[in-house]
């Protein structure tokens, strides 16, 4: 089946590494027009050139600090004044902090993670809903497993992606009045470099990556194509009858009762 995603004008957040990356690289095979968005620069140029290579007839790119209301705009105003349209919006730009307990946790992390995590898919989402509204267009958010399992070390970070469902669900609701689908992709573990802000070492890690698999049913972790795949479907015109969904790509993980923590 033809996902018909040619020359559609995607944003896609958070690109510089990891999902963000892979995704970005798969909607340019696709032949999209992409704005890319990240706040290390010499990184999303990389991607930028790689995009290119891999089909994208067009790319833009758009350092921006995601965590700052008026950056939110600011993005998707470049990417407006760039192509005209929006046709998909791609909230995969997200933060962690060290694991530590919620007697530990500062206001300061809090903050932090909540504004990218959650406030800057709003902002985001709001500004692009009269442009979405003119592409009958969709918007797929990257949340997370940890949004609806508690896991201890990371109250912030599940709060934010807990907040980030109910996003997707209300605005799904809300904007399916004019044509306009939200979904969200919810990945199980999946080993990218964010897990080095953690603050675990070497032998941290490899515990880490061994309790990732034996929680995961399918014993293993999974892969940013995966991931990358399952945000294609919900953008497309393969998931046209498909809103307020919460797609787990996880390995079965949401599905179990296992009260095992990720982190040790």
């Amino acid at each position: 089946m033809d996902p018909q995603l040619k020359k559609k004008v995607v944003l896609i957040t958070g690109v510089s590494s990891g999902i963000g990356k892979g995704t970005a690289i798969k909607f340019a095979k696709l032949g999209c027009r992409l704005s890319i968005v990240a706040r290390r620069k010499e990184m999303l140029e990389e991607v930028a050139e790689e995009c290119r290579a891999k089909g994208a007839p067009e790319v833009l790119v758009c350092c921006h600090d995601l965590s700052v209301e008026e950056e939110c705009v600011a993005v998707v105003k470049e990417t407006i004044e760039a192509f005209n349209d929006i046709d998909v919006l791609v909230n995969n730009a997200g933060c962690v902090c060290k694991i530590c307990s919620l007697a530990e946790t500062t206001t300061e992390d809090f903050t932090r993670i909540m504004n990218v995590n959650a406030r800057s898919v709003m902002t985001l989402t709001q500004q692009c809903i009269p442009h979405l509204t003119k592409s009958k267009g969709s918007v797929v958010n990257i949340s997370s497993i940890l949004g609806t399992h508690a896991t201890p070390g990371m109250a912030p970070y599940s709060m934010s992606k807990a907040a980030l469902d109910m996003l997707t669900r209300m605005s799904a609701q809300e904007l399916a009045a004019v044509g306009v689908r939200v979904n969200s992709v919810n990945p199980g573990v999946v080993y990218t470099e964010v897990f080095d802000n953690l603050g675990m070492n070497e032998i941290e890690r490899e515990a880490f990556i061994k309790r990732s698999c034996d929680i995961h049913p399918l014993g293993r972790l999974g892969t940013i194509e995966e991931v990358a795949n399952a945000i294609i479907f919900l953008a497309s015109s393969l998931s046209s009858f498909t809103t307020g969904q919460i797609l787990f790509v996880d390995g079965g993980f949401h599905d179990t009762t296992s009260s095992k923590p990720l982190y040790a």
